[in-house]
């Protein structure tokens, strides 16, 4: 990104505060550019670290330099979109990537040589996606590739070589396997499935490749599980569920005999994720995220280094990367207000030598602190979320944001969030709310969910609304509503189902009509078709109940404005879905704004376009909401087109 974005710079870049108390305004390329350095990884050997850093076009490459000290060298040559997913070869001579054509998702695994920087295609197959992907240290010229070549809806394993680029069928999908698993010797020999007569999962497990599959668990349309891993012997197997709990546990299974021993567990929140030894093949460490990301120790060998890791700095932290010796780790630390920032762990000398921040411009922004905050639902529910209240200014009677997640399957985390920032630092109030059907609260929360698109869950919001209200800190009548993807069609949903609550919105990709939403999903959803039926209603049966839910058909309740921006490549939620309450509150002479982008997907990924669109966005919440805006300025390389 352009580099005239210098500390003593922000007053005179930035237009003048609307308010003396409030900070300078923090210009958008700062927020939504391109990081500075980003993603390290160690190389396996501990000789090199790789990270992405933009090139002279802006674009993020992947970047290789020698360790203790050395110059870095680009090793990648990505024209447009820039890389984000990166993985070392364990031979010493390659770097892998992901790269999908303009937000299509049919993402391609590339090979590129660090010596030469020349780069090959390992998976040429027009529409096909790869979907997972495994290394093994004792297999160094060997990657598994999950891709639906053979069938657009099922996922086959394949072995590629990396040197040669030969490519085979490793192991055909047996039905609606989700993830593969393979044991020490880099053999699958486990597999996660849908099973489309309950809507739940089933666990499969074979001795050899050829062999015939055998569930050994099961979890109902109410559960989730999945295998996290083989252990050093064939009859030790790792999983990850909730049956016989309410939240999601680490267990170790005995294959030989069926038993099953807890090794982790929290009673109100899931497992968040897991440390393995890849040498012993046991589990070291687990995290759960709580308000914030907590590590517990399972083997001692890790307790100290935990220890040492949590005095570093302010801030949670995961360990991203690591040597084959585990001699060196590289840790990450997010804050609510920084940068995220980058360190080299040694072990043995229980020391951590700083490598870099994401975005050192940061550090000479104010940015504002998010606390944890929790409140009772309509229903008496308890919803956990965040608030984040602007620098410099009493929290009081303030334009306000109610930011809402995507997925719905997912839940909003502490740390640093440039859209928060964006929007406290523009003068509002940003609450964020892990809403029922959020994950990591526990299947009765998850479950809470089911069947509650526009119902329940809609009304968390409301009710977040309304406590923000009752604190004191939003103005009743300067409230929007915000999100992506799920949170675009909370958007809508917030502006036709109850539309004097908000006083505008602003929709990402979300979509407007549900029963159109499944008609168009991908081929490789198939999988999840049991699981929307069972948690969103079914198409099959429910066409009309679905469309009671969906924001299309309450059109004519609109009264507040609204923003959407939409990606043309969108393969989950189409631009149709888009264009057709575009269109009908055109007919209908409702208030509408709308920016499409022709090489974007579900979601923004080219800085210049995120840039436009928060430009846009900035200007739509100042004239309804009151806040302050920086003018948008002259914006090169966006594809944005107003429609």
């Amino acid at each position: 990104m352009s580099r005239v974005l210098l500390a003593a710079g922000f007053a005179m870049l930035a237009a003048p505060p609307a308010r003396a108390d409030l900070p300078p305004l923090i210009p958008r390329e700062v927020l939504f550019g391109n990081p500075d350095k980003a993603g390290p990884q160690i190389s396996p050997d501990g000789k090199h670290l790789a990270y992405l850093a933009p090139d002279d076009k802006n674009v993020l490459q992947v970047w290789v330099k020698p360790l203790p000290a050395g110059d870095a060298k680009r090793v990648t040559s990505d024209e447009k979109r820039g890389i984000r997913q990166y993985f070392w070869a364990h031979d010493r001579k390659h770097l892998l990537y992901l790269q999908d054509k303009g937000g299509d998702e049919n993402f391609h695994l590339f090979a590129a040589e660090l010596t030469t920087g020349k780069t090959r295609d390992l998976t040429p197959f027009d529409g096909v996606r790869v979907q997972g992907v495994d290394l093994d240290k004792h297999h160094p010229d060997t990657v598994l590739v999950g891709m639906n070549k053979r069938d657009k809806a099922a996922f086959d394993l394949h072995r590629v070589t990396i040197s040669t680029g030969e490519e085979k069928l490793d192991t055909q999908n047996p039905g609606l396997v989700l993830g593969w698993t393979a044991d020490k010797d880099f053999v699958i020999r486990a597999a996660t499935a849908v099973n489309t007569k309950t809507g739940g999962y089933d666990l499969m497990v074979r001795e050899k490749p050829g062999a015939e599959w055998k569930v050994v668990k099961s979890w109902t349309n109410e559960e989730q599980g999945s295998a996290a891993g083989f252990g050093a012997d064939a009859n030790t197997l790792y999983v990850v569920g909730n049956h016989d709990a309410n939240t999601a546990r680490l267990t170790k299974l005995d294959l030989a005999t069926g038993k099953e021993e807890v090794l982790a567990e929290d009673k109100e929140y899931d497992l968040g994720g897991a440390m393995i030894d890849d040498k012993r093949r046991v589990p070291l460490a687990v995290s759960f995220t709580k308000a914030r990301t907590e590590w517990k120790a399972l083997d001692e060998s890790v307790k100290a280094d935990l220890d040492a890791l949590a005095k570093v700095r302010r801030g949670d932290f995961g360990v991203s990367s690591k040597t084959d010796d585990d001699t060196k780790w590289v840790v990450g630390y997010t804050a609510d207000d920084g940068p995220v920032a980058y360190y080299l762990y040694d072990r043995p000398a229980k020391k951590a030598e700083f490598l870099f921040v994401n975005n050192a411009k940061l550090e000479a922004a104010k940015l504002a602190r998010t606390e944890p905050v929790e409140f009772k639902a309509k229903d008496g529910l308890t919803v956990h979320g965040y608030l984040t209240k602007p620098v410099g200014v009493e929290a009081k009677n303030l334009p306000a944001v109610l930011l809402v997640h995507g997925g719905p399957w997912a839940r909003d985390t502490w740390g640093y969030n440039p859209t928060v920032q964006f929007l406290a630092n523009r003068g509002y109030a940003v609450l964020q709310v892990n809403f029922r059907g959020s994950t990591g609260y526990g299947k009765a929360f998850l479950n809470a969910g089911n069947r509650e698109w526009a119902g329940k869950m809609h009304q968390d919001l409301v009710d977040a609304k309304a406590w923000l209200v009752t604190e004191g800190v939003a103005d009743p009548k300067k409230v929007a509503i915000m999100g992506g993807s799920y949170g675009g069609y909370a958007t809508l949903v917030g502006l036709t189902f109850t539309p004097e609550e908000f006083a505008c919105g602003v929709d990402i990709v979300g979509p407007s009509n549900i029963a159109t939403l499944l008609k168009t999903i991908p081929p490789y959803w198939a999988p999840a078709k049991a699981l929307f039926a069972k948690r969103v209603g079914d198409l099959e049966k429910e066409e009309d109940f679905l469309k009671e839910r969906s924001p299309l058909f309450k059109v004519n309740s609109i009264t507040k404005p609204l923003l959407i921006g939409q990606g043309a490549n969108d393969p989950r939620v189409k631009q149709a879905e888009s264009d057709q309450i575009v269109e009908a509150m055109r007919k209908n002479g409702k208030p509408v704004e709308y920016v499409v982008y022709p090489d974007e997907g579900h979601g923004f990924a080219r800085p210049e376009n995120r840039l436009h669109f928060n430009a846009v966005t900035e200007q739509f919440l100042a004239k309804h909401l009151g806040g302050r805006a920086e003018p948008v300025g002259e914006i090169k390389g966006h594809s944005g087109q107003v429609k």
